[in-house]
């Protein structure tokens, strides 16, 4: 994480989007949290749902192997998920070659 952001001190979790990602996707703030410290870890832009704050997408893995997908924004030196969820067929394959 920190070749991303070499300020990142830690999470800060809305409850709202906490409630979401475990009830629609089954993910919790736990699973979450260890993609950002696992590698391989890609981040990049999410140009497509940055209008009103900046954002990015992970791609990454959990310490039991789950491959998810985390939309996050960043909030001071707090990384804040908006949404987490498995990947998809095309992200895994993407995240498999590198």
């Amino acid at each position: 994480m920190s070749d991303y952001f070499p300020d990142f001190t830690g999470f800060e979790w809305d409850q709202g989007n906490r409630d979401k990602n475990r009830l629609k996707h089954n993910v919790t703030e736990g699973e979450c949290e260890e993609v950002f410290f696992n590698a391989p870890l890609l981040i990049g832009d999410d140009d497509k749902h940055s209008s009103t704050e900046r954002r990015w997408v992970a791609l990454g893995t959990t310490n039991t192997g789950r491959l998810l997908t985390i939309i996050f924004t960043k909030r001071r030196k707090l990384v804040r998920v908006i949404s987490a969820r498995d990947m998809h067929r095309k992200e895994r394959e993407f995240y498999k070659k590198l």
